[in-house]
């Protein structure tokens, strides 16, 4: 793959998460009934910094839970026979709560479908919100975001890659393209 562009570097990604933190707060009027739920892998860092975010402008503390999607893709078939399951933990109940589900990218919106279901599966919550750093459009499914960090007009070919410190050694947005040219 070919690197066609930063899109953000560190500076600017922080800078996101504490737009979208109290772009959060605002729209909840608050954090009472707040919980936020990262989406493995590279959800978990960013809910991490949003709820790091978050206590930071209110005061308070929002509990945050990770989900595993694995078994609830419409692709599982084609990805492995045994697919490897990591441990969804989200230790409150999400019944009643204003849940924020967090993920890097939104692409086709099947990941946010699947995450859905996952957290319908915990219970019933009063609304599901939905938190990314990068939309990229193309979305396959009636879903949108409610909280972006940026928007990032893309081709099918190319392709958004999110580097956190967390996970890469690194925090930034790149833009490849994945065309054999």
């Amino acid at each position: 793959m070919k690197l066609k562009a930063q899109i953000m570097d560190e500076v600017a990604v922080e800078r996101a998460i504490v737009r979208i933190a109290h772009q959060i707060i605002e729209k909840n009027h608050g954090v009472e009934k707040l919980c936020i739920i990262g989406v493995k892998t590279r959800g978990i860092p960013i809910a991490a910094r949003l709820v790091k975010a978050i206590k930071n402008i209110e005061g308070e503390t929002v509990d945050m839970g990770v989900l595993d999607i694995s078994l609830y893709r419409d692709d599982l078939s084609k990805i492995t026979v045994d697919p490897v399951l990591n441990a969804t933990d989200i230790p409150f109940p999400v019944v009643d709560k204003n849940v924020v589900l967090v993920d890097d990218v939104i692409y086709t919106g099947r990941t946010v479908r699947a995450a859905m279901d996952a957290i319908m599966a915990q219970g019933r919550a009063a609304k599901i919100q939905l938190a990314v750093l990068i939309d990229r459009g193309h979305r396959e499914l009636p879903i949108h975001t409610d909280f972006v960090g940026k928007n990032i007009p893309t081709s099918k070919s190319e392709v958004v890659e999110v580097h956190l410190k967390e996970c890469d050694g690194e925090t930034n947005v790149q833009l490849f393209d994945s065309s054999d040219n």
